[in-house]
């Protein structure tokens, strides 16, 4: 039976830190910050981004946020910002200590929501 990727990724408790480095990432990112600060509540945006990480990927949790489109719409995000995203979620996961395979696949993965995310 293949282990799934949220095992790959270390289970509940690395899923866990992994958001957390994410959404700091987010946070101090230049090109996305202002989305951010100020506007959102760090501590509830770890929450979802655990829950969505963990379901995403196969873990045991639901995820109880809005779908990525009705997240994103009308905030008009840059192909350079979505991008941003993705920096930061590849710096977390490799300052997590996820191996290069682990990390390819949560790229595909989060890159697959592009069209819910930039310009909608």
């Amino acid at each position: 039976m293949p282990v799934s990727l949220f095992e790959r990724l270390g289970g509940a408790e690395n899923v866990k830190k992994i958001a957390s480095s994410l959404v700091d990432n987010h946070f101090s990112n230049p090109t996305i910050s202002t989305r951010f600060v100020g506007s959102v509540d760090a501590d509830r945006l770890k929450m979802f981004a655990t829950e969505f990480i963990t379901a995403g990927t196969g873990g045991p949790e639901a995820y109880s946020g809005r779908d990525m489109l009705a997240t994103h719409k009308g905030m008009n995000i840059s192909a350079a910002e979505f991008m941003a995203v993705l920096d930061d979620a590849l710096d977390a996961l490799s300052s997590n200590g996820v191996g290069q395979p682990e990390q390819e696949e949560m790229l595909f993965i989060l890159y697959s929501m592009r069209a819910d995310v930039v310009l909608v």
